[in-house]
C-alpha cells in the first residue's frame, strides 16, 4: 500500500510539474476548451482562452505561417500620452474586455497596453481585419502584373464561377461587396451563409468555397447595392491564389511581412480545402497589426520599394459605398468614416484605426460580449475611444 501511495504521489507531482510548465495560455485553454470550430457560439471564457491560441489547435483548424524576416522595423518611443488619456485607456480596456491597445503616431510608439493576461509576444486573431490585408494583396498582384485590372471579371481568374451569378461580376465589385449576389451574414444565426459556407462539401472538382458561392442567386444588379459578404472576401483570396500561383501567407510574407519588417511571424487559418480563409483570421502580435497600419500610412512602400500601385490606398480607403452603419462607408475591404479616417474591423473587438491627417494608428484586440458589439455598447465605446485619442494628440 505504501508503495502504491508513493507511486500515486509521484504521478500527481509529475502532473503538477507538467501543469506548471505548459504555461498560463495552455492552462487557460485546457480549463475552457471548446472543440466546436464555429467560434461564434463559444462562451466568453472560451473565446478569451481561444482567441490567443487558434493557431495552436490543429485538431480544430490548421494554419499556415506568415514568415517574418531577420530584420524588423523598430518602433521608436514617442512622448507618452497625457495622464488623463492614459486613465481613459485603463477605463476603456477594462470595461470592454480588451486584450491590447497599441498607438502609433508619426511611426513612433505613443502607448502600448495589454489586458486579459495577454502580452506583446502573443498572437491574437484578427477576424475580419484580415479582409483589409487580402485587399492589399490584390493591389500587390496588380503591381506585380498577375492581375490586369480591378475591372476584370472574377470568372476570368476563377473558372469555376463561369455560368454562376458571379460570371459578369468584376474584381472591383467583389472588393466593394457590391456584386449583387445574395448573401446573408448573421453571426447569431447558424443557418445563415456565413455559418454554412465553411461546412460545404466540395463538388465537381471545385473547392468547397467555390462550390457554395456558385450556387448563390442574384439579388440585385451588379454594382447597385452594397451587402456585407465574408464569402466574397474569400473569393478574393481564391482569385489572388489563382492569379499569382502562391498561397496567401507566402505572398503576404513576401510583399509585406518581410520587406516592411514585421517583428514576429504570424499565421493564417486554413479552410477545409487547405486554403487561407481570406475573409478572416490572421494571428499576429498587436504591434505588427499596428505596423501594418503604418505601412498603409506609408502608401504601401516597404524597404524603399512600392508594393501596390501608386494611389492604391487612396482608392481602397475611399467612401465608395454607403453602408448605412454608423455613417461609415465601404471601400476595397476598408471602412472609411467620411472624415478622412478609415478602419479595418473584425468581430469581438479587433480593429486597426488609421487617421492620415494626424499620422495616427490605433491597433487593438479584444473579446467583446457579442460579435458586433451592439449588445453591451462596445462598438460605440470603441468609436468614442478613437475620437478621444484623436483629440488628445491634436490638443498637445
Amino acid at each position: 500500500m505504501r508503495k502504491i501511495l508513493i507511486g500515486l504521489g509521484l504521478i500527481i507531482g509529475l502532473l503538477l510539474v507538467i501543469w506548471a510548465m505548459i504555461g498560463p495560455d495552455w492552462r487557460r485553454l485546457m480549463k475552457n476548451l471548446n472543440t466546436e470550430p464555429d467560434v461564434l457560439f463559444w462562451t466568453q471564457a472560451e473565446r478569451e482562452a481561444g482567441f490567443r491560441m487558434l493557431d495552436r489547435l490543429p485538431q480544430i483548424i490548421e494554419n499556415r505561417t506568415i514568415a517574418a524576416g531577420d530584420n524588423f522595423k523598430a518602433l521608436p518611443e514617442g512622448a507618452p500620452l497625457s495622464k488623463d488619456m492614459q486613465a481613459e485607456i485603463d477605463r476603456y480596456m477594462a470595461k470592454n474586455n480588451m486584450a491590447s491597445v497599441v498607438i502609433l503616431q508619426d511611426g513612433k510608439l505613443r502607448h502600448e497596453q495589454y489586458g486579459l493576461e495577454f502580452g506583446p509576444k502573443g498572437r491574437w486573431t484578427s477576424f475580419s481585419v484580415a479582409k483589409s490585408f487580402t485587399s492589399t494583396l490584390v493591389g500587390a498582384a496588380i503591381k506585380d502584373g498577375y492581375i490586369k485590372s480591378v475591372d476584370d471579371k472574377v470568372s476570368d481568374y476563377i473558372p469555376g464561377l463561369k455560368g454562376s451569378a458571379y460570371d459578369d461580376v468584376s474584381i472591383r465589385q467583389i472588393l466593394t461587396m457590391s456584386s449583387g449576389v445574395r448573401w446573408i451574414e448573421d453571426y447569431e444565426d447558424p443557418t445563415s451563409d456565413v455559418a454554412l459556407f465553411n461546412v460545404q462539401e466540395p463538388e465537381d472538382g471545385l473547392s468547397s468555397l467555390v462550390t457554395y458561392m456558385r450556387k448563390l442567386p442574384r439579388a440585385h444588379p451588379a454594382g447597385d447595392v452594397w451587402n456585407y459578404s465574408t464569402g466574397e472576401t474569400n473569393l478574393i483570396g481564391v482569385l489572388v491564389r489563382e492569379a499569382t500561383g502562391k498561397d496567401l501567407a507566402t505572398y503576404l510574407s513576401e510583399k509585406v511581412w518581410v520587406p516592411y519588417g514585421m517583428e514576429a511571424k504570424a499565421t493564417w487559418l486554413l479552410s477545409p480545402d487547405g486554403e487561407e480563409i481570406s475573409g478572416c483570421c490572421i494571428q499576429a502580435a498587436t504591434r505588427d497589426f499596428a505596423r501594418y497600419g503604418q505601412f498603409v500610412l506609408d502608401d504601401g512602400i516597404a524597404n524603399g520599394e512600392r508594393v501596390v500601385p501608386e494611389g492604391w490606398f487612396a482608392e481602397a480607403t475611399s467612401f465608395l459605398y454607403d453602408t448605412k452603419y454608423d455613417g461609415q462607408g465601404y471601400g476595397y475591404q476598408w471602412w472609411p468614416n467620411g472624415d478622412g479616417t478609415f478602419e479595418a474591423m473584425g468581430i469581438f473587438g479587433q480593429g486597426i484605426f488609421i487617421d492620415p491627417a494626424n499620422q495616427l494608428v490605433i491597433a487593438s484586440n479584444g473579446n467583446w460580449t457579442s460579435a458586433v458589439g451592439y449588445k453591451d455598447g462596445e462598438r460605440d465605446e470603441r468609436t468614442a475611444f478613437y475620437r478621444a485619442v484623436q483629440r488628445a494628440v491634436m490638443e498637445e
